[in-house]
């Protein structure tokens, strides 16, 4: 298995355990994160952490894919707040086996028009959400 295929897993392992400290191991001290939809980033591995910390929801962490070589990595994921799921994608930029540069984009779900429902087939496990 690639190293860094297995970081990753860890690092959503963790995540959703609440095991902070592993969860944040995968970033270098002075990794960056964007959050493109709020114009947010964060510098360093310390403020990366102190900034999910403080979240008052229930959370919870489910991995639909992870994809990536080299020193790029995507992981696409349902994070759940309070109930609510939120799709994200996390685009890892590594250097060596650390995380240099996150950035990660939230999507709501949406249903799905009647006019596309009749050429459209689920995605496995999952039915179609209507609008």
């Amino acid at each position: 298995m690639d190293t860094k295929r297995a970081l990753l897993e860890e690092h959503w392992r963790a995540s959703e355990a609440g095991d902070t400290a592993t969860e944040h191991a995968v970033y270098a001290d002075d990794a960056i994160l964007d959050y493109p939809q709020s114009g947010e980033r964060f510098r360093s591995r310390a403020t990366i952490a102190a900034q999910r910390g403080g979240h008052p929801a229930d959370r919870h962490f489910t991995v639909l894919r992870i994809t990536g070589s080299g020193d790029l990595w995507v992981s696409e994921c349902i994070i759940t707040y309070d109930g609510v799921p939120s799709y994200s994608v996390s685009v890892m930029q590594f250097e060596g086996d650390e995380v240099v540069h996150e950035t990660q984009y939230f999507a709501d779900p949406f249903g799905a028009p009647e006019s596309r429902i009749a050429i459209a087939e689920p995605m496995p496990g999952r039915g179609i959400r209507r609008a």
